[in-house]
């Protein structure tokens, strides 16, 4: 299990976090909704050990992790997408998916590990060996989440999946995702604008506004009682 307790961090006087805690069980997912300002990322990052936080602490499997720097958690099992489409740009495809590997906890071969990644997404075979910059939007959401799941963590962090991709390309990437949980047993935690997608897919969801937790419900539950009504101005 991952658990955030009691989270606060800031960025100069403004505070991103204030008293956020969550629970993630393994093998599930869970939604972090919110609008754009409402800590979200701030979340994610701190988990992810990327973020400093004023105050708060960060179990994983029970182990404490929040003086853990992000390097060494990435080797107890957190994979991490983040927002924004941060790929190392002027290096190939394929660099970058030995680099994440590199860095994680090699639960397998290289190769293999890439055979894995290029059977998924078979354009990125077609595209391994030229620099990652040069991608589409979609097909550099799709290296980067490769990157984040080839070294197969137990926790997977993903922020926006979406965001700025059609809607065929946000399908294909959704069912990557469910099908990797389902596969290898990983909590998948997914920060998401677009709140019907994020419920869809997850078992709970937590809402943030303005760095704290508003609502936090079984997504079905959501969902059945509709997402307008549930998820209206009071807390978006």
């Amino acid at each position: 299990m991952l658990e955030a307790s009691d989270l606060w961090a800031s960025y100069g006087a403004v505070e991103a976090l204030r008293g956020v805690s969550i629970r993630v069980e393994a093998g599930r997912t869970t939604a972090i909704l919110g609008a754009n300002g409402a800590g979200k990322s701030t979340l994610l990052r701190s988990i992810a050990g990327l973020s400093d936080l004023k105050k708060g602490r960060i179990l994983v499997d029970g182990k404490d992790v929040t003086s853990v720097p992000a390097h060494r958690r990435r080797l107890l099992g957190l994979g991490y997408a983040m927002e924004g489409r941060r790929i190392f740009r002027e290096i190939s495809v394929e660099d970058n998916l030995k680099l994440a590997w590199s860095f994680g906890p090699r639960r397998q071969s290289l190769s293999l590990a890439l055979d894995i990644v290029y059977a998924n997404f078979p354009i990125l075979l077609d595209k391994a060996r030229q620099p990652a910059g040069l991608l589409s939007g979609g097909q550099q959401q799709m290296a980067i989440l490769s990157a984040a799941t080839i070294s197969q963590p137990r926790y997977l962090l993903l922020d926006e999946p979406s965001l700025g991709l059609a809607p065929i390309i946000v399908e294909q990437i959704y069912r990557y995702i469910g099908a990797f949980s389902a596969e290898f047993g990983t909590a998948v935690v997914i920060a998401e604008q677009i709140a019907t997608l994020a419920l869809k897919v997850s078992s709970t969801a937590y809402v943030l506004r303005r760095g704290v937790v508003v609502l936090e419900d079984e997504s079905a539950k959501i969902l059945k009682d509709g997402v307008a009504q549930s998820l209206s101005s009071q807390y978006l």
